[in-house]
């Protein structure tokens, strides 16, 4: 492949009101929000505090039932952010990528994608990864480590899918829309590649 779920939780934080009109605080069933991926639930326990933690593929964002529509959306953002930089200090190892790998082919696949080997490589500077269907083999490189998990995860989805069909035709990527964190994870990928071609700033003087 050319250049969530483990459970996690950004802890409580205080929301502060931006001064907008609130609702009625009354309960009200969960729901979802613009993206399937994230689901907002209202609750009257909660007066002043924004959680959120995984859960499978979706991301819950707990807030207080009073809260403003813009208020919402700012605090899901807010938490989405929180949640991947705590992710993003995750780093794991081959054993746990191979058991990821095994999860994610039950998960998305039936289990019919089995590799015989996945592991990290530091030897693909071009590529987030790579298969060899023939060997069963899948690789990935060692620039994924520290990104988010729903974007490795993505990337492993993609060369999982590779092992059922090896191309790039319109039956690939089919199969990359069981994943329903595709597009935010390619664009994930996009920005990180955009980001390595931005020039450099000139040191300053006395560095």
């Amino acid at each position: 492949m050319p250049a969530d779920p483990s459970p996690g939780i950004a802890g409580e934080t205080p929301a502060r009101s931006a001064g907008t009109q609130q609702r009625s605080a009354t309960d009200r069933p969960p729901r979802a929000s613009a993206t399937s991926a994230v689901e907002v639930r209202r609750s009257n326990r909660r007066s002043r505090t924004v959680s959120a933690y995984r859960e499978g593929d979706r991301t819950i964002v707990l807030i207080p039932a009073r809260m403003s529509e813009a208020e919402e959306q700012r605090w899901v953002n807010v938490m989405l952010d929180k949640l991947a930089a705590q992710e993003s200090r995750r780093v794991f190892g081959d054993s746990e990528l191979a058991e990821r790998a095994e999860r994610l082919s039950a998960q998305y696949f039936e289990g019919r994608a089995r590799p015989a080997s996945v592991r990290w490589v530091t030897n693909q500077n071009t590529r987030w990864g790579s298969c060899t269907p023939a060997e069963g083999s899948i690789r990935l490189s060692h620039r994924l480590q520290g990104m988010p998990e729903y974007v490795v995860d993505y990337v492993l989805v993609h060369e999982l899918a590779h092992l059922l069909v090896p191309g790039h035709g319109p039956r690939f990527w089919r199969l990359l829309e069981a994943y329903p964190r595709t597009e935010r994870a390619r664009g994930y990928l996009e920005g990180v590649v955009a980001a390595d071609r931005l020039p450099q700033l000139p040191a300053a003087r006395g560095e």
